[in-house]
């Protein structure tokens, strides 16, 4: 359990300080959703939600900077709207 906190832990830190600043820029922001088998689940919202360009910002972004800095992210996927995980 202490694993899966520390690297909730640093998914969050990456998000925060990496990723979530850019998206702002542009009216849009991400949250954690949940973290499955090397699996982390986000939810963009704001002008993300309806961006055409949200696929190519969540895998050639979001995805490559997380891989790129914590080892053990297989990929990063859109939360589904009847997703019943959350992350605390």
């Amino acid at each position: 359990m202490n694993s899966y906190k520390n690297l909730r832990e640093r998914i969050l830190e990456v998000i925060e300080r990496d990723i979530k600043p850019y998206l702002e820029m542009d009216g849009g922001s991400i949250s954690l959703v949940n973290i499955e088998e090397g699996i982390v689940y986000v939810e963009l919202t704001g002008a993300c939600e309806t961006c055409p360009s949200s696929t190519m910002t969540l895998k050639r972004g979001v995805e490559a900077i997380l891989k790129r800095k914590i080892s053990g992210i297989r990929a990063v996927e859109l939360a589904g709207l009847d997703s019943t995980f959350v992350v605390d």
